[in-house]
């Protein structure tokens, strides 16, 4: 059987940035969870003789953690496309009111592309009979499919990531003896980072090493000084 025709529909599914939207909510919640939930164990265990103080912080961070993303996630992209909407619309006046100044706008876009002046008119003014709006929030706003903020989206994939990156140092915090506790949570918790770096870059089509040196450096950044501060209040649970 031959191979399918190429097609710009097919041609562009490959490229990674179609892929940027879940995907980096998804890594920072997966981070997030890792991180946090395993400092939080990290700091309370360095400042507790009981086991079960760590396992309630951690399934209360774990909750709060996954809770608190969804909402700030959505919250922010949504203000995102409030400001898009907002800019739509103020497009949309200008189109009707000024419709040459837009027409020059575009213009002056595609020169600066490196079209000479008479083809970047000619494509201006076939591309505005077309769909003036959608050329204008395309080229002159940067909006498109792949930038567009996708609330309800964001916010699953951060909160979902979050809960499944959080409930790997609470195994961890289940199963450790409370002896070793914070080394068997850092240990675990920089193999977790690893993977998950080694994920991401895979799935976006990053450099693995660069990947898992960013995320390790960072983890245990954050587990350090979780660990010391409990180590600092020396207040035995």
């Amino acid at each position: 059987m031959g191979k399918n025709p190429i097609t710009i529909d097919n041609y562009l599914d490959n490229h990674y940035i179609h892929r940027s939207n879940w995907l980096r909510a998804a890594v920072l919640g997966a981070n997030d969870g890792i991180i946090s939930i395993s400092s939080l164990a990290i700091g309370i265990t360095t400042a507790s003789t009981l086991k079960e103080p760590i396992l309630l912080a951690t399934v209360a961070g774990l909750v709060a953690g996954a809770l608190s993303m969804a909402a700030g996630e959505y919250v922010s992209v949504s203000s995102q496309t409030d400001t898009e909407k907002a800019d739509i619309d103020r497009e949309k006046e200008e189109l009707k009111e000024l419709p040459k100044e837009e027409l020059e706008i575009l213009v002056q876009i595609y020169e600066k592309r490196g079209l000479k002046r008479e083809t970047a008119r000619q494509v201006a003014i076939e591309l505005t009979e077309k769909d003036a709006l959608g050329t204008h929030i395309r080229d002159e706003l940067g909006i498109n499919e792949l930038s567009q903020a996708k609330p309800i989206q964001a916010a699953i994939a951060s909160g979902a990531s979050f809960t499944v990156g959080g409930l790997l140092p609470l195994g961890i915090v289940l199963l450790a003896p409370l002896s070793s506790m914070e080394y068997w949570l850092y240990g675990f918790t920089l193999i977790f980072l690893a993977i998950l770096g080694v994920t991401s870059a895979k799935i976006g089509g990053s450099s693995i090493p660069k990947a898992i040196a960013r995320i390790a450096i960072w983890g245990t950044l954050a587990m350090g000084i979780s660990g010391l501060v409990g180590y600092l209040f020396g207040v035995k649970v």
